[in-house]
């Protein structure tokens, strides 16, 4: 079943409106009709069962049929701060974390970030093609919202950030001897925030930093994982061990 997301003034008490450029794709592309049956999403973790009703230049009309709570949300919010990578591993990043289920994306630039964004417009511009990518990834995966995109940050807001967190996960290649698991044993907290290094890794100083402020520096075993790869293994570790996948 086809899905689609829409923002919640589109909801109505009997019937959904679809715009903007899912109608095109739902014409054009799918050639979706009259009575054939989709799925929609509010963006806050509420699922519509809806026959199409009328089909127009610029909406679509949808009759609601069942309405339930999103089952593609984890139980934890998952923050990724990702140290910003080259190229465009950053559109893997945000599509396989968005798949894995994690709330939030924070690009950062470390000390060793190769990559460096300083015009507000390309910013703006990355983000947007992150959005529509974490937009995609959400409709495959049956999420109940779309992952939001930070803006970038400096590693000296992101500290400031983490001074009120509970809990902050930070695989590095340096440690040996503690793991996510050994972190998680006692942990009670319903968010947990990952912090990912950039291709050139951190800084020893940008890691003790970290441990000032009681981040929880881990190994991720002895094998060294790319920045694309290690945060959506380490987000799949937090959440089998919370209790969220591979779990019935």
């Amino acid at each position: 079943m086809h899905r689609f997301f829409v923002e919640i003034e589109n909801i109505k008490e009997d019937y959904i409106e679809i715009n903007d450029e899912d109608v095109k794709h739902i014409k054009n592309v799918l050639r979706l009709e009259v009575g054939d049956t989709i799925s929609i999403c509010d963006k806050q973790e509420t699922d519509y069962i809806c026959n199409i009703s009328e089909i127009n230049k610029n909406n679509i009309t949808c009759m609601v049929i069942d309405k339930f709570k999103s089952k593609g949300e984890p139980p934890i919010d998952i923050v990724l701060y990702q140290g910003l990578p080259k190229s465009d591993k950053m559109e893997l990043i945000v599509q396989k974390s968005t798949e894995l289920g994690v709330k939030k994306i924070v690009p950062v630039m470390t000390n060793r970030t190769i990559v460096k964004i300083q015009d507000r417009k390309k910013e703006d511009k990355k983000l947007e093609r992150w959005t529509r990518i974490a937009e995609e990834a959400s409709k495959q995966s049956k999420r109940g919202m779309i992952p939001e995109i930070s803006n970038i940050v400096t590693f000296k807001e992101m500290l400031d950030i983490f001074k009120g967190e509970e809990t902050v996960i930070v695989p590095y290649e340096s440690e040996e001897n503690i793991g996510i698991k050994q972190v998680l044993k006692n942990c009670n907290s319903k968010k947990i925030n990952i912090l990912i290094g950039p291709e050139g890794g951190f800084e020893d100083e940008e890691i003790e930093s970290l441990k000032s402020i009681n981040c929880n520096i881990v190994t991720l075993g002895p094998r060294i994982l790319r920045t694309e790869t290690a945060g959506f293994t380490t987000s799949a570790i937090v959440l089998y061990e919370l209790g969220d996948l591979g779990v019935i």
